[in-house]
């Protein structure tokens, strides 16, 4: 009962506000805005309350309801679980829950939220209807990060993308419709696609396949089970995330089944899926609606623009595409992380030949996005070699990223509409010497962009760091020009520090309008700032609560394959992985022990096959038993280990 008022408050108290605000005069501005913001900071102190420790009195009511509701670190599955039926009929569940991969974002939503709602002051025209769609936005981007049955997801999805439509379209710059009806038909593209593969999922889905043990741990509807064990040849078909990825990985995975040119159901829809997904992350090559939106937005929107919804993306293949589809994902593996890597090198080359401050920063984002896909995509688990770490790795810092980019990105974001509502333009070449105008501006602005730049300290370098680390088990290649690419990132942004905040004199108009930080303002980009350097200090800050649920669903994937290479007529892809001669290549030159590690055990298992399978003797009890026997021991071979981390770090404390 606690859960369910914490987090019903979390999602729906905006919309609250939101109706409240319906009541409220238009011309009370003030009153507008000050009940906006006093909703979004409730949200996130409550929010908070779920990671902090209360001081209050034990035995106050609303201290005990909090207190139970508290999420656990260290833990990897999913806390805090409501679910109700919704549509009986169609088994559509109002199913919530947090674990690792939504609490951090359902914080960084929560936190952005209020700065946005107090970076709206600058907002005069239509406040009552601006404020009520921020908040209907909130309550939108808290319930993708809570759904845990599809159907549920789709609909909060699909919340958000109105509220972002209209304002941009009307409270945006000049080219307000152009950049609004651009976003809405890209997500609009997106929505479809992800409808028609939830679709297929859906009717293709048939709890039944699970044992019952199984359909517990998917955290099934107790009626929904108890229909299940009803004999019946009808499939009992569900919406809900965790037990699709139960089927995703099971051996008779319905996902399997042929589809168009003979491609499986399971690619298909991860390929659906993942041009959704990536539509909003925004990848290369749909990311064309970005810089639109960002230039044209109010400050506020393209804080939540930048901050949250491109979080979406990133979440929704986690959460979704691979561990349902761990095939396809397998499969295409080569084509995510390639998308990543063209985004972050054309990201880079574009944000340096941009002569809009904003569209810079617009650009910036789509080349640090990329690092979450790259992130996502390196799948370095090798059959043979089971060494997940690098591939956990690679996630960790993904998700990292997100919540590093997420506080950066709002932050310059910020920067920049704080100098456009002073000298009314963004023309880069026309700054200079804003810091001899406004030194504690100026001092805020460093620090937000040296924490997107990746400097070490702050926030950006962990996500970064890790995410190339985990790329070089996967490519060499790939690794080499992402690294790259964080040079380019310090080029174009310390380019940008010297055009707009150094030289001698402002060369732009409305020099008198540069006057110092409001109290404001000021509390705004030292609120960005300061997590920005906690986070880059202390990253466990973030990584207790967020790592076992990435380690977790790394484990599953991991144990899917390990079934599929025992059992896989249809498990795991007989085409070898892309990168296989290059990863297998590149660990033998860091540890040659490996490979005559990896050749005896091959001899051995080689010689053990021998036995197994040169036992033609009739089928007797005590042959069934030596096979038996046999079998088990090739099965306890050991594998050969590799340790690049250890390596790495061991060669950066001896440099």
């Amino acid at each position: 009962m606690a859960t369910a008022i914490v987090l019903n408050l979390i999602i729906f108290l905006p919309t609250l506000a939101a109706l409240i605000l319906l009541f409220v005069p238009a011309w009370a501005t003030e009153a507008i805005r000050r009940l906006t913001l006093g909703a979004t900071l409730l949200v996130f102190l409550i929010s908070l309350r779920l990671i902090v420790p209360g001081f209050g009195d034990p035995h106050n009511p609303l201290e005990q309801i909090i207190s139970q509701a508290r999420f656990v670190a260290g833990e990897g599955g999913y806390q805090n679980i409501i679910q109700i039926p919704w549509i009986p009929s169609f088994d559509i569940f109002y199913f919530l829950g947090l674990d690792g991969l939504s609490l951090p974002l359902v914080l960084l939503t929560t936190f952005l939220s209020v700065l946005a709602a107090a970076a709206s002051w600058s907002i005069t025209k239509h406040v009552k209807a601006y404020s009520i769609l921020f908040l209907l936005l909130e309550t939108g981007m808290l319930g993708v990060f809570t759904a845990l049955d599809f159907f549920l997801f789709y609909v909060f999805w699909e919340v958000m993308l109105l509220p972002m439509y209209f304002l941009i379209g009307i409270w945006g710059g000049p080219r307000r419709e152009y950049a609004a009806i651009k976003f809405f038909l890209f997500t609009l593209v997106g929505s479809v696609l992800m409808l028609i593969a939830l679709l297929v999922m859906y009717y293709n889905s048939d709890v039944r396949r699970l044992s019952e043990q199984q359909r517990r741990e998917a955290l099934l509807h107790e009626s929904v089970i108890t229909k299940s064990l009803a004999p019946s040849e009808k499939p009992l078909h569900t919406f809900n995330l965790v037990a699709l990825a139960k089927l995703g990985q099971a051996e008779d995975s319905p996902f399997t089944q042929q589809g168009l040119f003979g491609k499986s159901l399971a690619w298909w829809c991860f390929l659906l899926l993942l041009i959704g997904f990536l539509i909003k992350v925004p990848s290369v090559p749909v990311h064309t609606w970005l810089p639109d939106a960002h230039v044209e937005a109010p400050t506020p929107i393209s804080m939540i623009l930048a901050g949250v919804l491109l979080k979406m993306g990133g979440y929704g293949i986690l959460r979704i595409c691979y561990p349902i589809f761990p095939s396809a994902a397998y499969e295409l593996a080569w084509l995510v992380s390639l998308l990543g890597l063209v985004s972050m090198v054309y990201g880079a080359f574009a944000a340096m030949a941009q002569k809009d401050f904003k569209r810079l920063v617009a650009y910036s984002s789509v080349s640090h996005m990329g690092y979450v896909v790259l992130g996502i995509g390196a799948w370095s688990l090798v059959p043979g070699i089971w060494d997940s770490q690098y591939w956990k790795m690679g996630m960790n810092g993904a998700m990292f990223q997100m919540i590093a980019h997420g506080l950066s990105s709002a932050g310059m974001f910020f920067m920049v509409g704080v100098l456009y509502d002073r000298v009314h333009h963004r023309e880069i070449d026309r700054f200079g010497g804003i810091y001899g105008k406004m030194p504690a501006y100026s001092a805020l602005a460093f620090g937000l962009f040296f924490a997107a730049l990746g400097l070490p300290g702050l926030c950006g370098f962990i996500g970064e760091v890790l995410v190339v680390l985990a790329s070089f088990r996967y490519s060499v290649t790939i690794a080499i020009i992402a690294a790259s690419v964080m040079i380019l990132t310090a080029g174009y942004i310390l380019w940008t520090i010297q055009r707009v905040y150094l030289g001698p004199e402002y060369r732009g108009p409305h020099a008198e309008g540069l006057t110092p930080l409001t109290p404001r303002e000021f509390s705004i980009g030292a609120a960005l700032l300061i997590p920005a350097v906690v986070l880059g200090v202390y990253p466990q800050a973030l990584f207790q609560y967020m790592a076992p649920s990435v380690e977790r669903t790394v484990d599953e994937i991991a144990g899917w394959m390990r079934r599929g290479e025992i059992a896989s007529p249809n498990g795991l892809p007989t085409a070898a992985h892309p990168n296989d001669a290059i990863r297998e290549g590149f660990v033998q030159n860091w540890q040659p022990e490996a490979k005559a590690n990896a050749n005896t055990n091959a001899n051995t298992a080689g010689s053990t096959e021998e036995r197994v399978d040169t036992n033609t003797e009739p089928n007797t009890e005590a042959n069934r038993k030596t096979n038996m026997n046999a079998k088990a021991e090739l099965s306890t071979q050991p594998k050969a280990e590799v340790n690049l981390v250890a390596h790495a770090v061991a060669s950066a404390e001896g440099g």
